[in-house]
C-alpha cells in the first residue's frame, strides 16, 4: 500500500495514516505512507515514527495546499520515494467560521483554495499513478457539506463542492479502474475541536442530539477511509459515507408535524 495522506499530521489524517499502515500489514503488504502537513511539527514526526516502528516506510512532506504548485510537488515526492501510488487520501482542510454576509473575501478564497482546489490538484497529479496501479482515492468532506450549517462561512459550500467533484471523478475515472469515494465526518473530537469539547456542557449537549450518544473519534473516521481505499471496497465508488453517529438521519424525526414512533 503506497499512499499519500494530506493533512496527515494530526486528527483524522494522522489516524488514517496509522490505520492504512496497520491494515496493509494485516494483509501482508508493506505500508508506504507519505504523511503530508502544512508545516513540519512534532505530531507529524510521531506519526512517521509510529509507522516505521510497525515495520512500514513513512516520509513526512510539507506544503500549503493553497499554493497551486504544492499539490503536484507532494504527489511527485511520494511517487519518487515509493515508485508509485495506490491510494490518495485528500484530507486536508481549513475552516474560518462566520456569517456569509460578513465573511471577508480572503477567507472565502482561502477555504476554496485549500478545501476544493487543493484537493482537485492532488487528484489531477495522482491520476496517472492511480491509473497504473488501478488504485483509489478518498476525499474527506463533512456532514456540513450535506446539511446547511449557519455560521460556517465558506466551509459548508467548499465541502458540498468537494463531494460533487469527487463523485464526478468517480464517473470519469471508473473506466481506468480507479475508485473514488467520500467520507463525511459528523461531530468529531480532534485537535481543531478539542477546546470546544473541553466544556462539559457543550460536550453533553452535543452527545444528547447524536443517536449513538457520543462524539466521534478520529479513528472512527479513519476506519471508514481505510475500508474505502482497501480491496474490501473493490465494488464501491462514487459514494459519500456520512460517519456521524446517526445525527444527520435523526434530524428527520424532529420535523414539526412528522409522525413519531409514539403516534
Amino acid at each position: 500500500m503506497r499512499a499519500l495522506v494530506s493533512g496527515g499530521s494530526s486528527g483524522i489524517g494522522a489516524a488514517a495514516s496509522l490505520r492504512l499502515a496497520e491494515a496493509a500489514l494485516a494483509r501482508g503488504e508493506k505500508p508506504m505512507i507519505a504523511v503530508s502537513g502544512l508545516t513540519a511539527n512534532a505530531r507529524q514526526d510521531e506519526v512517521v515514527r509510529s509507522i516505521q516502528s510497525m515495520g512500514g516506510k513513512a516520509i513526512a512532506l510539507t506544503g500549503d495546499l493553497g499554493d497551486p504548485d504544492v499539490p503536484g510537488q507532494l504527489v511527485a515526492a511520494a511517487v519518487d520515494e515509493f515508485g508509485g501510488l495506490d491510494a490518495l487520501v485528500a484530507n486536508a482542510g481549513i475552516a474560518n467560521p462566520g456569517a456569509l454576509k460578513d465573511l471577508p473575501l480572503q477567507d472565502w478564497d482561502d477555504m476554496f483554495s485549500v478545501n476544493l482546489r487543493g484537493a482537485w490538484l492532488l487528484a489531477k497529479a495522482s491520476y496517472p499513478h492511480l491509473k497504473d496501479s488501478r488504485g483509489s482515492a478518498c476525499f474527506t468532506s463533512s456532514m456540513s457539506g450535506q446539511l446547511p450549517h449557519a455560521g460556517s462561512g465558506a466551509y459548508s459550500p467548499t465541502k458540498a463542492a468537494l463531494t460533487m467533484m469527487a463523485q464526478t471523478l468517480a464517473l470519469e475515472w471508473a473506466p481506468d479502474g480507479i475508485r473514488v469515494n467520500v467520507v463525511s465526518p459528523g461531530m468529531t473530537r480532534t485537535q481543531m475541536t478539542e477546546k470546544m469539547y473541553l466544556d462539559p456542557e457543550v460536550k453533553k449537549a452535543r452527545e444528547e442530539i447524536i443517536p449513538l450518544a457520543k462524539i466521534g473519534d478520529p479513528m472512527d473516521i479513519a476506519n471508514v477511509i481505510e475500508f474505502l481505499v482497501s480491496p474490501l471496497a473493490g465494488y464501491v465508488t462514487g459514494q459519500d459515507v456520512c460517519v456521524d453517529g446517526g445525527f444527520s438521519k435523526s434530524i428527520l424525526s424532529h420535523i414539526p408535524g412528522r409522525p413519531s414512533s409514539k403516534s
